[in-house]
């Protein structure tokens, strides 16, 4: 299986440097594989729906214009990704990385959990329809490698 470029799809927290500890692991092992994410400009992502479509004096309006243009990008990389691989920080609640887990839990992809031990007992739901929970991006590399080279190491 390793002669395809695999799409996984790396949503949830974008306070620290997990993306790119993924990134680099995977270009370290070579592992074909294509990374996407939703907007992770925090505030390109908040701002996303007024600008585009006008503005709310209302901030519920506000964010529900821009969840729902922010949910197009998502939606569709979620559906085309061979796997979505969902990490949780403990700083905020991550209300939209939970939907994206439910989301593509719903859609049958194969789906990879990534957080802190103290978040196991809140995050149960979430990791029972997952297929691996990690609390590293380096289990989420070697996940990856298992499955796509059907070795480990």
């Amino acid at each position: 299986m390793s002669d395809q470029t695999w799409t996984v799809f790396l949503s949830g927290e974008i306070h620290t440097d997990w993306r790119e500890q993924i990134e680099n692991g995977i270009v370290d092992a070579g592992l074909p594989v294509r990374l996407v994410s939703p907007v992770t400009d925090h505030d390109a992502s908040d701002d996303c729906g007024v600008n585009i479509l006008g503005n709310e004096e209302d901030n519920f309006w506000k964010d529900h214009k821009g969840a729902k243009v922010n949910a197009i990008r998502t939606r569709t990389l979620i559906e085309r990704s061979d796997i979505v691989v969902v990490r949780f920080g403990d700083k905020y609640r991550q209300w939209n990385a939970a939907f994206d887990a439910g989301y593509a839990a719903a859609l049958g992809k194969p789906l990879i959990t990534m957080h802190d031990e103290s978040l196991t007992h809140p995050l149960k739901e979430v990791d029972g329809a997952a297929l691996a929970t990690t609390e590293t991006p380096q289990q989420v590399v070697k996940i990856l490698n298992y499955a796509i080279n059907g070795k480990l190491g």
